[in-house]
């Protein structure tokens, strides 16, 4: 395992400020996955998938720009920085451009190729060019112009035959002419200086066939074809100068060098195309790499990489390597976040949306991804290779007991057990029979584990979920037994996959199922089932997420909305439990809340409050009994990179919520905590309350159900309330009437009983 924190540079993240409250979020991105660079005199700047960083080559100061700061979540495709407006220009595969002005922070997001009228699939930016102060902005349906100084589009070159939208893949400008290298219709230049480039008959067809791209260096045009042969332009036409072993992915001339990029080599060659050097993946001794681009500023150079970040070497010095990307997790796209602890855990793949592993993020594959730790605010991670060939791991939980000690479940290769941060054991069907982890029974040509959903009871067994197997309840008890349950009474077990599990205050166990909710007690010895129709009320048998709240109600998370049930205490009392929807109130008009919605997570966090992420809606935050909503997040409205949730988590301490999307993981400050077990870690904060600050008094570690009274020096009250949680929020007025004055405040706690108190102090400056 490695601490990808590179401790010889002094690392500076420097936030811009996002439009919606950025201070309240922090973002955990990775920036591994490197799709273009650009460069200036004295910086490098590199794109990962929606976020991007600048390194200064003389301070070795990095800067990252992400959601945070006010970039969308979308996919970037290329990147380019103007050196003369000191702007960083953001391509994306949708056609969005963001403009982001480096002096200050500031961003402008430009719409202009979204909005026109063409199918939407062919707006991806590919390339982006500077000429006399416009940028020439390379598209799927022809070239752009856009004004550096103004910030304004220009004219749309639409160059195919008779105006034809063809795939355009780089330009260049050379000689008094603009080149376009096309994917399928040549290469076409037309005169730089006409008044009239908007007409396809000035764009000339010079040369036939699929090219990837064309750049100048010194005296030669350079274009290269999908053959891979790279051609000089002797004034008439493209002879073919040298082949090259694979395609390029990047092509560009940097400090009057030419810079090729291809997955396994980097190609530099001077301006009398001499190859000045020539660096190979398997010079990298570090790691097993693919290059994906490169770029030279100050003699040195700069490489992206496909899974391992931006890499510096020198020309001269091509087997000395560094590994400079910022300090994130091994992958954006976090499938299961556990933030239970003073650490935060995260996996990266487990399932796609009927379970199947082999179909997460590549077809036929099962994904092969490691393990990230935030810990001591930077990154441990553990890649692939140390997690014992533990495949699609899903889902995460912590030994309450023992916090060293953490499992981790695999949807494909069984459960995997961590000790300080190492992976000592995988439980599967070779080491755990009878009763353990156990292979698909109906498929014998495919040894398939799918463990999943799994949590710890009171005494500290760990409880696991088995799918498509007809003992789907498992138990690994503290003596490191197993003991397994059979559930195939209800359904067939080729037909069933289970998602999370839960364990109420009685013991009973609670699984969330593609055919409804179980429920299971050892005492009883019984299995319950809620399922749709009259069986339990649910909109739709395929449940994703369940979660208990304080008040002992099961809330419940479908494909096709939310669900109630009024106490866990009915699977003791009734045989068959019925559900509720929750019913709210708008524009006068009763409705289902989240009615349709597909339900990924639900939440509880110390105030009783819920959070629930959907698949494709964002985030909902809702009042304890569901009839308020209290805060929705989506990738408009807030640094969300994605409206689609994987997961939730919530610190109990701190408040803080941590949302894991398809398209990396961002955290939200808030403010309800777990009730504390006693009062003698209360704190008051800010203290004192300063004129400049428009915020509210949070007062934290309280015991659950604590009252708390607030009075000014000679004893009049001024604000009562009963904790939900750990935390309260003041907002310094009287009652919500009006400001209080300048002075010192009382704060009188008492516990729910009275038999513990606390008093502590607060000064209001106005």
């Amino acid at each position: 395992m490695k601490y990808f924190f590179p401790a010889f540079f002094f690392l500076v993240s420097i936030q811009i400020g996002f439009s919606q409250n950025s201070e309240s979020w922090n973002s955990y991105f990775s920036y591994n996955e490197i799709k273009d660079v650009a460069e200036s005199t004295n910086k490098v700047f590199a794109a990962s998938e929606n976020a991007f960083f600048s390194l200064n080559n003389l301070t070795n100061e990095i800067k990252t720009t992400n959601t945070i700061d006010g970039l969308p979540g979308q996919t970037i495709s290329t990147l380019y920085h103007s050196e003369n407006f000191n702007r960083t220009l953001v391509g994306y595969e949708n056609g969005l451009l963001m403009v982001v002005n480096e002096s200050d922070g500031s961003m402008k997001t430009v719409v202009d190729i979204i909005n026109k009228q063409i199918p939407p699939n062919i707006k991806r930016i590919n390339h982006i060019q500077e000429y006399e102060g416009i940028a020439y902005i390379s598209c799927d349906f022809g070239v752009v112009q856009y004004n550096l100084e103004t910030l304004q589009f220009g004219d749309t070159y639409f160059i195919g035959d008779n105006g034809a939208e063809i795939r355009v893949l780089q330009t260049e400008v050379f000689n008094g002419f603009i080149y376009a290298a096309t994917a399928s219709s040549g290469i076409r230049r037309a005169n730089i200086l006409s008044e009239n480039l908007i007409d396809y008959n000035e764009w000339i067809n010079i040369a036939f066939g699929n090219w990837l791209g064309i750049e100048a260096i010194g005296n030669e045009l350079l274009a290269v074809n999908q053959n891979s042969n790279m051609h000089r332009y002797n004034g008439a036409t493209f002879q073919p100068f040298i082949q090259l072993l694979q395609q390029p992915l990047d092509i560009r001339e940097s400090e009057d060098f030419l810079i090729i990029t291809t997955q396994n080599n980097v190609y530099i060659y001077n301006e009398q195309l001499a190859q000045v050097a020539l660096i190979n993946t398997n010079q990298v001794m570090e790691q097993v790499v693919e290059f994906t681009c490169g770029t030279i500023v100050n003699n040195k150079v700069y490489i992206g990489t496909e899974e391992n970040g931006l890499l510096v070497t020198t020309i001269n010095n091509a087997f000395t390597f560094e590994f400079l990307s910022p300090d994130g997790p091994l992958k954006n796209a976090v499938f299961a976040v556990n933030a239970k602890t003073e650490n935060i855990w995260a996996v990266f793949g487990g399932y796609d949306a009927i379970y199947n592993p082999f179909n997460y993020d590549s077809f036929g594959t099962v994904n092969e991804y490691g393990i990230s730790k935030f810990v001591n605010n930077k990154w441990l991670n553990i890649p692939y290779e140390e997690v014992l060939g533990a495949k699609s791991l899903s889902k995460i939980v912590i030994n309450p007991n023992n916090q060293n000690e953490v499992f981790i479940s695999s949807h494909h290769s069984g459960l995997l057990k961590l000790e300080n941060d190492v992976p000592i054991y995988l439980y599967d069907q070779t080491n755990s029979a009878p009763n353990g982890p156990e292979t698909l029974t109906f498929d014998g040509t495919n040894i398939s584990v799918r463990i999943n959903g799994a949590a710890f009871d009171k005494t500290g067994n760990l409880w696991i979920t088995n799918s498509l197997v007809p003992n789907g309840l498992k138990v690994l008890k503290t003596n490191n037994q197993w003991q397994s349950f059979a559930t195939d009474d209800f359904h067939d077990p080729e037909d069933i996959n289970y998602d999370q599990l839960v364990v109420d205050k009685n013991g009973t166990k609670w699984l969330a199922s593609t055919q409804g909710v179980m429920a299971f007690n050892e005492t009883t010895n019984v299995f319950k089932i809620i399922t749709a129709g009259e069986e339990g009320n649910l909109p739709i048998r395929n449940t994703r997420t369940i979660a208990i709240d304080n008040r002992n109600q099961l809330w419940i998370g479908t494909t096709k909305g939310l669900r109630v049930l009024s106490s866990v205490d009915r699977y003791l009392s009734e045989d068959q439990m019925t559900t509720n929807p929750i019913i709210i109130i708008e524009e006068d008009v009763a409705q289902e809340l989240l009615y349709e919605q597909f339900i990924t997570d639900i939440v509880v966090d110390g105030a009783n409050n819920k959070w629930i992420g959907t698949a494709d809606s964002g985030v909902f935050q809702v009042s304890p009994n569901g009839q308020e909503t209290l805060q929705r997040f989506t990738i408009t409205n807030s640094p969300l990179p994605s409206n689609s949730i994987n997961d939730i988590d919530i610190n109990p301490i701190t408040g803080e919520v941590f949302f894991a999307t398809t398209k990396g993981m961002v955290s939200f400050k808030g403010f309800s905590t777990t009730g504390s077990d006693n009062l003698q870690n209360v704190k008051v904060y800010p203290n004192p309350v300063r004129p400049e600050y428009y915020g509210t008094v949070k007062i934290t570690g309280l015991l659950d159900k604590a009252r708390i009274k607030i009075t000014d020096i000679e004893g009049n009250l001024v604000h009562e309330v009963v904790s939900e949680g750990g935390t309260i929020e003041w907002d310094t007025t009287a009652f919500g009437k009006y400001k209080v004055a300048s002075g010192v405040y009382m704060i009188f706690i008492s516990a729910q009983d009275g038999l513990e108190t606390k008093v502590k102090k607060v000064m209001i400056v106005r």
